[in-house]
C-alpha cells in the first residue's frame, strides 16, 4: 500500500533570498542532519542570465534502521538523487528527490517547495509531499512502510530548526539580507523576466483571482491558534481529506479546517471513513435545509414560555453552558404542541448554535477547542 505524507505550510519570517542562502549552507553536509553523510553535485547549470539555476545532487544517507534490517539489506548507507529548480525571478525553489538504491524494490518520491509568502513578500513559505511504495522487501513490506514514514516525519520536524540555525549563523557573520535578483539592463526580455517585472498590483490581482474565497494558509501558527496540537501525520491526514473534498463536484461550500478535523477525530484519523461521514453529514444538512433553519429559526411561543432550557454564560474555565432542567420539562406536552418535527428543529438549532458559542469562547480565551463533546 502506498504511504502518503503532506505537510502543512511552514512559514519563515525571512525574505526568500535569505532563506535560500541559509538553505545552501546545508550542503554538502551539516551536523544538524547526521543522517546525511555527503552530497555530491552531479549537474549545475545557470540559465536566463542567472534567473534560473538547476542543480542535481547525489546524496549519501546513513541507514537509520534496526540491526536486523541492516543485516538483511547488507548495506550501511543508501543513495538518493535530488534535483533543485531555483527560479530567482519568480522567487521559487522546487525540489524533487528519489531513491537510487533499491529502486526496483522501493519507490520513494519527495517534492518540496519554497516560495514567497502570498500575503507578505518579506516572508517565505515551505511545503512538502512524499510517497513511499514498497513493492517487495523480503516479506517485511508493512513493517518497512511504518518505520519509513515514522523516520520521515521525525526528520521533517528538524527542517525548520536547521534553516533558522543557518539564518542566525549568517546574521552572526554580518549577512542580514540578500539582494533580490534583477535582470541585466542589456539582457533580452525572456518570459520569466517579463513575469518577474510585472507591476505588483497586477500580480496581486492575479493571485487573488487564483485563490478561492475559502482558502486559508494552513501553517504552524494557524494550527496552534485554531486547531491545537497536531502530529505531522495528523496534519498530513487533515490536508489529504481537504484535498479529497476539493474533488467533490456538488460541494457548495468548503468546510472549515475545524470541521474537517472534527470528522477526522470522530473516525480515528481514517481519511476515507471521515470523508464518507462528512459527505453524508453535508448531504443531510442540505436535504433538511439546516443552514436556513439555524439562521431563520424562531421558537414558538410555547417553547419560549415552557421549555426549561437555555444557553447561560460559561463555567469557570470559560466553556459555554447550556442549562436544561429535565425534571421540569413536559415532553408529552411539547410533542402535542409543536410535534416531532418542531422538537427536532428546536434541538438541531440548540446543537448547531453551540458551535457559535464555542468559537466565541475560544476567541476570548485565545485557545483552540480541545473537544466538541457535550459534558452533562
Amino acid at each position: 500500500m502506498v504511504q502518503k505524507f503532506q505537510s502543512p505550510v511552514r512559514v519563515y519570517k525571512h525574505p526568500f533570498e535569505l532563506v535560500m542562502k541559509a538553505y545552501e549552507c546545508r550542503f554538502p553536509k551539516c551536523p544538524q542532519m547526521p543522517i546525511v553523510l555527503d552530497c555530491e553535485i552531479v549537474k549545475d547549470e545557470v540559465l536566463e542570465n542567472g534567473a534560473k539555476r538547476n542543480t542535481s545532487r547525489r546524496c549519501k544517507l546513513a541507514v537509520d534502521a534496526p540491526y536486523i534490517f541492516k543485516k538483511l539489506i547488507g548495506v550501511d548507507f543508501v543513495y538518493f538523487l535530488q534535483h533543485n529548480y531555483l527560479d530567482l525571478a519568480n522567487r521559487t525553489l522546487n525540489i524533487e528527490a528519489v531513491n537510487e538504491s533499491f529502486s526496483s524494490r522501493i519507490e520513494i518520491f519527495e517534492r518540496c517547495r519554497y516560495y514567497a509568502h502570498p500575503d507578505n513578500p518579506e516572508w517565505t513559505c515551505f511545503d512538502q509531499t512524499a510517497t513511499l511504495d514498497i513493492k517487495n522487501f523480503f516479506g517485511f513490506e508493512h513493517s518497512m512502510e511504518k518505520m519509513g514514514m515514522k523516520q520521515y516525519t521525525q526528520t521533517t520536524l528538524k527542517g525548520k530548526e536547521i534553516i533558522e540555525y543557518f539564518i542566525n549563523d549568517l546574521k552572526e557573520k554580518g549577512v542580514t539580507s540578500v539582494e533580490r535578483w534583477v535582470p541585466p539592463v542589456d539582457a533580452p526580455c525572456s518570459p520569466t523576466t517579463r513575469e518577474a517585472s510585472e507591476e505588483p498590483a497586477q500580480k496581486l490581482k492575479d493571485e487573488e483571482r487564483r485563490r478561492s474565497s475559502h482558502d486559508v494558509l494552513l501553517d504552524g501558527d494557524f494550527i496552534a491558534k485554531n486547531l491545537g496540537t497536531l502530529t505531522p501525520m495528523q496534519a498530513s491526514k487533515l490536508l489529504e481529506l481537504r484535498k479529497m473534498l476539493n474533488g467533490v463536484e456538488d460541494l457548495e461550500q468548503m468546510p472549515s479546517y475545524q470541521t474537517i478535523l472534527r470528522f477526522l477525530t470522530a473516525r480515528d484519523w481514517h481519511v476515507n471513513q471521515a470523508c464518507t461521514m462528512l459527505k453524508d453529514s453535508l448531504k443531510w444538512r442540505k436535504e433538511h435545509n439546516i443552514d436556513t433553519l439555524i439562521k431563520d429559526y424562531k421558537a414558538p411561543a410555547v417553547v419560549v414560555n415552557h421549555f426549561p432550557g437555555t444557553w447561560h454564560h460559561h463555567d469557570k474555565d470559560g466553556r459555554p453552558i447550556y442549562i436544561l432542567r429535565l425534571g421540569h420539562m413536559d415532553v408529552k406536552g411539547l410533542l402535542k404542541s409543536i410535534g416531532t418535527e418542531g422538537l427536532l428543529k428546536l434541538f438541531n438549532t440548540i446543537l448547531y448554535r453551540r458551535y457559535t458559542f464555542v468559537r466565541k469562547a475560544c476567541n476570548a480565551l485565545r485557545s483552540p477547542p480541545k473537544s466538541w463533546v457535550n459534558q452533562c
